[in-house]
Order: structure tokens, then sequence, then C-alpha cells
């Protein structure tokens, strides 16, 4: 089996999971509340047991949450030979200790490193909230997109997480897919150069139409310039960023595709912490209207590279009770 047909199967193991988070299905159960009927179901979920608010009890909805229980046990069979075709190929891999070590950190750490992602885009969330939604649970007070953003930030690490993925070459094919899979259902052309002009908030300088080859090239060269595979993901990153291939996303795309390199080499990630992101942005700026590269690279690696040595990731920040608006 080929490197394109292990993607496949994974991104088609990522659209039953989604298929899967989109039903409501578990073990029923029916609560009084204030003379009122409402149904909640209960399962399992990554070895957690769950519980979900359905909705005011119907003949109607009960009957389709039966129904739905009949497909989710059907594309859960589905998913479970998925991952045995994985497994399969997955036996043998020649994986470094330190790849696999750095690729647990990520893993044991993936609620806070999304949750910081997502403040960095500007969703109004917190760490308890962002665990509940990459669960499964629905919080009412958010914006659908927002919600969908998280999940697909989730299902974007799973993807560079996979052995077959990070055992894959960091190019312009992956970038695109990791951009399909965070503006999934966001953006139209998920995954595809853009073909327009956009503006840059906050800045006057305005990027150049991208031209495909030219980005193939350019990170051939980037990830060729020397052994230090931190610099070279660092300079990455903002090459990405600045670049704007895609209509949406770049910055999540160019963050996870320096993050699937960097794991690759077993070097750790980069993370932007909550108090720094203020300083990432002005920097970010300035990079791309003066081109100040140094200092741009100065700053991540100063306050956002993450080392699976050290404890930056225990912030604190998971203690986080109330909701940020």
């Amino acid at each position: 089996m080929n490197r394109k047909e292990i993607v496949n199967l994974i991104k088609e193991k990522a659209r039953l999971n989604r298929d899967l988070e989109n039903l409501f299905y578990g073990v029923i159960e029916i609560r009084n509340i204030d003379d009122q009927q409402f149904i909640y179901v209960h399962y399992r979920q990554d070895g957690l047991g769950l519980t979900k608010y359905v909705g005011q009890y119907s003949k109607e909805l009960f009957e389709i949450i039966d129904r739905n229980n009949i497909q989710a046990k059907y594309i859960k069979k589905q998913i479970k030979e998925i991952d045995r075709l994985l497994g399969k190929l997955e036996y043998n891999l020649p994986i470094k200790e330190d790849v696999i070590f750095a690729k647990d950190f990520a893993k044991s750490n993936l609620v806070e490193i999304i949750y910081r992602q997502a403040i960095l885009e500007g969703i109004a969330t917190n760490y308890a909230d962002t665990e509940t939604i990459l669960q499964g649970g629905k919080i009412k007070v958010y914006k659908q997109k927002d919600i969908i953003s998280i999940i697909n930030l989730k299902h974007a690490y799973e993807f560079i997480l996979n052995s077959n993925v990070l055992l894959s070459p960091s190019n312009f094919s992956l970038l695109c897919e990791i951009n399909s899979t965070i503006c999934e259902g966001i953006t139209l052309n998920s995954g595809k150069i853009r073909d327009v002009p956009i503006e840059i908030t906050g800045s006057s300088w305005r990027p150049k139409l991208p031209i495909e080859s030219d980005i193939r090239q350019n990170i051939k060269n980037i990830l060729n310039l020397s052994d230090d595979y931190v610099a070279n993901a660092l300079k990455l990153m903002i090459y990405i960023c600045k670049a704007q291939p895609f209509l949406d996303g770049n910055k999540r795309s160019a963050t996870l595709f320096a993050n699937h390199y960097l794991l690759s080499k077993g070097k750790g990630m980069i993370v932007v912490p909550k108090d720094k992101i203020k300083g990432f942005k002005e920097n970010l700026l300035e990079y791309y209207e003066h081109n100040n590269e140094e200092k741009m690279i100065e700053f991540l690696k100063d306050n956002c590279l993450v080392t699976t040595d050290d404890k930056k990731l225990e912030s604190g920040t998971n203690n986080e009770s109330q909701r940020e608006i």
C-alpha cells in the first residue's frame, strides 16, 4: 500500500469520526424536569463515558436515536476495520524513539495545544469548554463556526500524529491536506491554492497571488537550508503565514505544517502561549510589512517553542473555570 492509499484511509477514518460525532446515539435516558421530559444519551468515546443532551422528549426523537444506534454501530465497525489496516501498516514502521516520544507528548497535551490555537484565532473559549467540545459535548454560547474550527483542529492534529503521516515528508501535498482538514465545512475550496486577492486585518500590506510551483519549491528550499530542524521549522511556518496560499486557515495550516516537520524529527512543537498572542501578532505584522524575519524567528524561538523535555505546556490554563467573553 502506497502513501496516497494510507492518507486516503486516514481521511476516510476522519470522515467516519465526523459522521459519528454528528449523531445522537447511545443508551437513552429520559429525565423528568419540572413536569417535562428530556432525552439524554450515554455513550463511550476513546474509553470515556460521556453524556449528551438531545432534546425534549418526543416519540419521533426517540425513534431517531434508535435508528442512529444502528448507524453508529455500522460506522464504528468501519472505523475498526480501518484501524486494523493502519495497525498492520504501522506494526513494522521504523519510527525512532524520539519521534515516538514527541508524538506521545503532543497527544497527551492535545487539549492544551488546541485551546491555545483557538485563542490565537480569536475564539473566546477556555480550557474546560475546549475539552468539552473535543469530547463531543455541546455548548450553546459558541458560534457554530467556532465549534467546527475547534473540532477541525482536533482532526488535523490526529492526522499529522498518525505514524504513517509522521513518516511522510513535509511537502506541499501534506500542507494542502492540513488546510483541507482545518477548513472543512467552513471555507469553500479548502486545501486548494487561492485565486483571488485577500486582505490582512490591521495592515495595508497585501499578499501576492500564490503560484503553486513557487510554493512547492520554496518549501523544499527551506527544509534543505540546514541540519538545524528547529530553524527550518520556524522559517517554514512564517513563510507559509506570509505567502497566504489559501483563502482561510493560513496561520493554523502553517503551525500544523511546521509542527508535523518538528514532530517527525522528534523536536517538539510550536505553540503560542496566551500571554504572547499580542506580541506574536505584532511581530507577524512587522514581518509582513517590513520582512523582519530575524525578529519574528527570535520571538517564536524564545516564546513559542515547546520541547518534550520542558514543562511549558503545564501553564495552568486547564484550571480556568470561567468562560472568556
